[in-house]
């Protein structure tokens, strides 16, 4: 590429002009997929491989396979677990604001998070319990070392994920409940852990989390089609769920017990442990966002380059337990071969290098098992990223600029 198209594309970058990726001309995934999609065990499935400015995307297979519509990068799914790391880049702008510590204690702000018990044992359903000595932090309640249950108790008669109830109101039936183990001892996945962390924003924005989500990451991006409601539109392009057998083709569910129809109208709550709404289209942006340190590809800065580094690409949990930042599966310690990123209950998955920018995105909606093209998809990663890509010219994309 000429020296002046560099300049180009760096003015527009710097002026807040999307630049599009390369289109890399592989197609590793899709030759790797066909197979399975023809057999009819893979209903459908969105593959992006991303390498310092040049894409691979393949839409293989349908998103209704009854209908035969084609699976597409505009089409709505649930990402589940995938929502974590949105809360955890609300949480890191309010630490980036000054506005609070991850060490401060949640009682700070939330204050029934004063006194925890602690679960020591349980017999003939007699439970004892001893008061926790340790200070429940942000920190813990975003990295899963919090101590809190999986889900709280009515976790299906309230709805599921299709939350029937406000964050404000987890956070306090968490607090009556006992906890599994001292704070920052241990590691326990949790969504209501995130959902605490999400409470604790609406305390200290004065505002719903979602809302602030919105304000702060979904618009500035340009997420448009992400959120806690869907639209009957949106559920018109619904990437359906599947039940995955072994040797035979999917099975198509109506929805999972963890996600409880009605989707999109006023019984339904935002959850920040697994509720958002998304397309890989936003999705995508979402994730170049924290591959590019916290510059959108529209060239909007969500966060700052040190702020990304040294709390969301990495572990914040005490050493030896495993790595984990804010909302996010990250390395116990930075390299330039370290991935950080999520994936969701239905399948999907995304995953971003910084030091190399590289993304690998993977979306379905799938239960079940086996998946036997995890493999060959892996293959087809790895393929691409080995792949010698001309990449001359593209340092000058935005993500590359501070």
């Amino acid at each position: 590429m000429k020296l002046k198209s560099l300049f180009v594309i760096a003015a527009l970058a710097f002026a807040g002009f999307a630049v599009e990726p390369v289109d890399s001309g592989t197609h590793f995934a899709a030759d790797a997929l066909k197979p399975f999609v023809e057999n009819g065990q893979l209903p459908g499935a969105i593959s992006v491989f991303y390498q310092d400015g040049k894409q691979e995307v393949a839409c293989v297979g349908y998103a209704d396979v009854g209908k035969k519509r084609p699976i597409t990068l505009d089409d709505v799914y649930m990402q589940c677990s995938q929502t974590k790391g949105f809360c955890g880049v609300t949480i890191a702008i309010l630490v980036e604001e000054g506005k609070i510590s991850l060490d401060d204690p949640v009682s700070k702000y939330l204050p029934e998070f004063g006194t925890l018990w602690v679960k020591t044992s349980e017999k003939d359903g007699v439970r004892t319990l001893t008061k926790a000595k340790n200070t429940l932090t942000v920190r813990m309640v975003l990295n899963h070392t919090g101590g809190f249950e999986f889900e709280l108790p009515n976790f299906h008669t309230m709805g599921g994920w299709s939350r029937r109830m406000p964050l404000r109101s987890v956070a306090v039936m968490a607090a009556a409940l006992p906890i599994k183990f001292e704070p920052g001892t241990k590691q326990s996945y949790s969504n209501v852990g995130i959902d605490i962390g999400a409470a604790v924003v609406e305390k200290v924005t004065g505002k719903r989390w979602e809302d602030f989500l919105k304000e702060r990451v979904l618009d500035p991006l340009g997420m448009k089609d992400s959120g806690f409601w869907p639209t009957e539109a949106q559920l018109a392009k619904q990437v359906h769920l599947y039940g995955c057998r072994k040797g035979q083709p999917a099975v198509w569910q109506s929805c999972n017990p963890s996600m409880q129809r009605p989707y999109g109208d006023d019984r339904v709550f935002s959850s920040a442990g697994a509720g958002l709404w998304t397309t890989a289209r936003d999705q995508l942006k979402f994730y170049k966002m924290l591959m590019n340190l916290g510059v959108g590809e529209n060239g909007v800065r969500i966060l700052k380059e040190e702020t990304v580094k040294s709390i969301l690409a990495v572990s914040t949990r005490p050493k030896g337990l495993g790595g984990y930042s804010l909302g996010l599966s990250a390395p116990e310690t930075d390299n330039e071969n370290a991935w950080f990123g999520h994936g969701g209950a239905w399948g999907t998955n995304c995953m971003v290098n910084w030091h190399k920018k590289q993304l690998k995105l993977w979306a379905v909606q799938l239960t079940g098992g086996p998946r036997p093209w995890d493999g060959a998809r892996e293959k087809a990663a790895n393929a691409f990223f080995k792949a010698t890509l001309d990449t001359a010219g593209e340092k000058a994309y935005t993500g590359r600029l501070k």
